[in-house]
Order: C-alpha cells, then sequence, then structure tokens
C-alpha cells in the first residue's frame, strides 16, 4: 500500500480567507487566535515578523494592518469540505485527518494514470481549483507520509533516520505529545534514527504510550495493523428525520444525538473506533459520505464534532446555511469501519489521551471511595535542589498552594533531564557504592568540594562498572541555620559494566557522612 498525505498549510488561515475572499486577499495578513494568543497566522503574516504563541496585542503592535479572528473548528471544517469533494474526484478513498490534513490510497490513482507523480499532480490541481496551497508526501504508511516529500518503496526507515525529532510535535494529526518530544530532547536525542536505535522496552518504561507512539513512527512501524481491525456488521447508528434537514444547527443537535447512540453501541461491544464513516442522503436522491481517521480513539465528543463539521460543510455547499434550500438531509449513517479494543487504541489506562484519562478519573474515585482519599496519591512539582526534595505526594484531586516556584532559580539544584527512579534513600544497605580511582583508592570529597582522585571503576553490589563520565560534585550546605542542617555533595557518574560495554548505567551518587551512596538512577 502506498498512502499520500495532502497538507494545507496554516489551514485555519486559509479558511478564513475561503470564508472572506471578498474582502481579503491572499497577500492579506491574517491569524486565528485563541486565548489571546496566536494560534496560527499565514505567510504573509509572517513574513511581517507575527509568529505562534505571540499575544495578540503584540502581534498587532508588529503588524498594525493584521486581520485577527477567533478560532473556529466548525468554520475549518465547514470549508475542508469542497477540498475534499474536489480530491474525490480524483481518488476513490480520501481520508480526513483533519481538517487541512487528508490521505489518500495513491495506488489505485497511480495505476490508472500511469505513475505516482501524475496521480500527485492531478491531486494538486483538484485541490488548488479553490486557491489554496498544498504539500504532498508520499510513502509506505500514514505516520511517515506526515513527516515524508516522496518515499521510494520500502525506503521510509533510511528516509526517517535522517528526520530532526521535532518532526513528531510539528503535526498534531501524528498523536505525539509535544512534552515527550521534548524530554527525548533533553534526553540527547536529536534525529528519529537515534530515537529508532532505543530498545523499545526502554523507551515504554520511561515515558509510556507516549513514548512507545513516537518510537512507533520513528521505526516505519503502523500501529493500526499491529493487531487486526474488528470487523463487525450491526454497530451502524442511522436517523431517518421526519423532515429533511435544512438548518446547520438542526444537524448539530442530530450530530450529537447519533454519537450518544453510536458510542452506547460500541462501549456495549467492548470496542472504540479508529476509522468513522459518515453518510448522508438528500432529497434530490444523492448520497455522499467521507472518512475520517484518528490517531487516539474517537471520543462521544470528537465523533460529535467531526459529523457536525462534515455536515456543515455539505449543507454549506448547498446553499442549505439558513434552512432557506430545498436540498436538505433526509438520511444519515455513522459506520465505525475500523475498531479495536480500547488497550490497543489508547495504550493502556495511563495514556494521554482524553478517553483514558477521563477512565482513569472513574477508576481513582471508585479506589477512593473505597479505600480513602489518601489511598491514591499523584507526583506534584515543588521546586528543590534534590531529586526527592522537587517532588511531592498529595492525594489524588487535592490542590496545594506550591510553596515556591517549581521553575524558580533553585542555586544548585541538579540539572535536567532528572533520574528516572530513586534510591532506596541514604540509610538503605541497597545504596551503599564504593568509587574507586585509577590507583585503587578510594574517591572522596574533600573539604574544598573537589574529588581526591579522578573516578575509574564503580562497584556497586556484586556489578563492576569502568567509570565512562562524571559531572560535579555538587556541595550542599542543607538547612545550615538550623540543628537539623546537614552537609553533602552530589555526583553524576556514567559507566559501563567491565565485561559488557554494552550494558550502560548512570547514577546520581549522594556524599555524606564520608560514603558514597546512589541517590537515583538514570
Amino acid at each position: 500500500m502506498r498512502i499520500m498525505a495532502l497538507w494545507f498549510p496554516d489551514w485555519p488561515v486559509q479558511a478564513v480567507l475561503c470564508e472572506r475572499s471578498e474582502a481579503l486577499s491572499p497577500q492579506s495578513p491574517v491569524a486565528v487566535s485563541a486565548g489571546h494568543r496566536i494560534r496560527v497566522c499565514g505567510h504573509a503574516a509572517r513574513a511581517r515578523g507575527v509568529r505562534r504563541g505571540m499575544r495578540v496585542r503584540q502581534a498587532r503592535a508588529v503588524c498594525p494592518e493584521l486581520t485577527v479572528v477567533d478560532d473556529d473548528p466548525d468554520r475549518d471544517g465547514r470549508e475542508f469540505e469542497p477540498v475534499v469533494a474536489a480530491l474525490g474526484d480524483v481518488a476513490s478513498s480520501v481520508e480526513v485527518l483533519r481538517p487541512g490534513l487528508v490521505a489518500v490510497e495513491v495506488g489505485a490513482v497511480a495505476r490508472y494514470n500511469g505513475s505516482e507523480d501524475r496521480a500527485a499532480q492531478l491531486l494538486i490541481d483538484a485541490a488548488s481549483r479553490r486557491g489554496t496551497d498544498v504539500v504532498i508526501g508520499v510513502a509506505d504508511e500514514i505516520s511517515t507520509a506526515i513527516v515524508a516529500a516522496v518515499v521510494g518503496r520500502g525506503a521510509s526507515i533510511g528516509f526517517l533516520q535522517r528526520q530532526p525529532l521535532r518532526v513528531l510535535a510539528a503535526e498534531e494529526a501524528l498523536g505525539c505529545d509535544p512534552e515527550v518530544v521534548g524530554a527525548l530532547g533533553d534526553l540527547g536525542v536529536s534525529t528519529l534514527g537515534e530515537l529508532a536505535a532505543l530498545p523499545v522496552t526502554s523507551v515504554a518504561t520511561r515515558f509510556g504510550a507516549a513514548g512507545l507512539r513516537c518510537h512507533t513512527i520513528a521505526t516505519a512501524r503502523q500501529a493500526r495493523n499491529v493487531a487486526p481491525p474488528i470487523t463487525r456488521a450491526g454497530w451502524e447508528v442511522s436517523h431517518e428525520p421526519e423532515e429533511p434537514i435544512t438548518r446547520v444547527d438542526t444537524a448539530a443537535f442530530v450530530a450529537r444525538t447519533l454519537a450518544m447512540r453510536l458510542h452506547r453501541v460500541l462501549a456495549g461491544a467492548g470496542v472504540v473506533c479508529q476509522v468513522l464513516r459518515v453518510t448522508a442522503g438528500f432529497t434530490d436522491g444523492t448520497d455522499v459520505s467521507r472518512l475520517w481517521r484518528t490517531s487516539e480513539a474517537l471520543t462521544e465528543a470528537a465523533t460529535a464534532d467531526r459529523v457536525r463539521w462534515q455536515l456543515d460543510g455539505w449543507l454549506t455547499v448547498r446553499g442549505e446555511v439558513d434552512g432557506d434550500g430545498t436540498e436538505g438531509i433526509i438520511f444519515l449513517e455513522l459506520a465505525p469501519l475500523e475498531c479495536v479494543p480500547p488497550e490497543m487504541a489508547s495504550g493502556g489506562l495511563w495514556d494521554t489521551g482524553g478517553a483514558s484519562r477521563a477512565l482513569a478519573r472513574q477508576v481513582i474515585a471508585r479506589v477512593q471511595s473505597t479505600l480513602g482519599v489518601d489511598a491514591v496519591l499523584q507526583p506534584v512539582p515543588v521546586g528543590g535542589r534534590g531529586v526527592e526534595d522537587r517532588i511531592q505526594l498529595v492525594p489524588y484531586g487535592e490542590r496545594r498552594d506550591p510553596v515556591r516556584d517549581p521553575g524558580g532559580p533553585w542555586v544548585g539544584r541538579i540539572p535536567g533531564p532528572l533520574p528516572a527512579r530513586l534510591g532506596g534513600g541514604p540509610n538503605h544497605p541497597a545504596s551503599r557504592v564504593a568509587l574507586i580511582g585509577a590507583s585503587g583508592e578510594r574517591v572522596q570529597v574533600t573539604a574544598e568540594a573537589v574529588l581526591s582522585a579522578q573516578p575509574y571503576a564503580l562497584a556497586w553490589g556484586k556489578k563492576h562498572f569502568l567509570v565512562t563520565g562524571w559531572a560535579g560534585p555538587w556541595p550542599v550546605d542543607d538547612r545550615w541555620w538550623s540543628a537539623e542542617g546537614n552537609r553533602y555533595a552530589r555526583l553524576q557518574v556514567v559507566g559501563h559494566e567491565v565485561d559488557d560495554d554494552a550494558a550502560v548505567a548512570a547514577w546520581l551518587l549522594i556524599w555524606a557522612a564520608g560514603r558514597w551512596r546512589v541517590e537515583a538512577t538514570y
């Protein structure tokens, strides 16, 4: 299978230009705002210094002639429908990933027209008839096609290896958590090739389902096809109104009702939907349908939104915005085409998706009602210098006033990234280690807060490591004003096992009372 992704850059801005074509020209500086900040800006606005994330007031100061429009997903979906309809004249299967991004199975189009290049040109021409900008990518997988330009058959892995890590956070349809992408970058991962080289179990253990999603894309594995989708007749839901639907507000109400019915059916079957087909029949005898594909399982609200966008687009094209036309909807059907068990779509209870968060809250509330509020704790950043100092466990749902800004200027704090696992504590026997110099002497921290010798080896229980790098020591005079104060030092150490160069480990050591101990491991 060959997938072609067609991306319409800055689509919310292009949708505004389509809607206000009489008042605005393609050269007009336009931006879309949300929460008093610039969410999307067009090419003309960027040329004048406007950037995403700017405050609207700052953007207007940079570009006084800037036209700022409120974010409106309904408008984005409504204006995108004619573009998708034009693409449907060329390709038989067009899947909408979001307004402004579609995927096409291009194999049949290429065979019919002679080549992929010819098929791509026909699709671009179809979209360009509305004066829109479009960029294409062709690959063997949907995720790679979104990232790619044109990748030869079977060459996805070689292409992805050279791509910077930040491309994972550049497109929301990839379903990658920007915070996880940022954390991977802080760990030194700069390309998708470096991410693909990491053991999948290590990535999943550290970052959960969100990290696994990033790794799946970097290794060109299609997550949806790991297990075959569940296909079964009888899950479709439909509605035949007593009178033709000719108003957008009526269509929105029907969309919410059908979405609720569909998700009740799916919940009863124990599955979730990732590919949805929306079909509408009109009074003139024509039937139209559209496929929507998502990286995460569709929730009831997300399904209602997509159905509403689709119906709004169809009615607008037919001149039925205010209900004054004659070609209304007399039949509507929602068909889940690709369904999987919830754990396959979300990666487990603690995934980053909205549906999983809702499920987690339900489970937590049930546990707390049975065992008490303190039975479920959540880590909250509170600021501090050490590892344990910067996290406080509080009962789930409680909000406590922070003592100090977690990101504030904590002089002497451990630099990021933080270790993944705390040790047993300074008094735990298993945390004792020995740091040895090249001559066999034990490495200590002197009164001047320097090492007595360069670390050469580290012994921890029955394991022995050769030190390949270290940083520090960082002296700490904790609570020097009170009798409970303590003086110690921290040291970061990296090494590998003596007989296995591939068995690399890293520790955060603490020097206190004349001994080295493991405070945390990386």
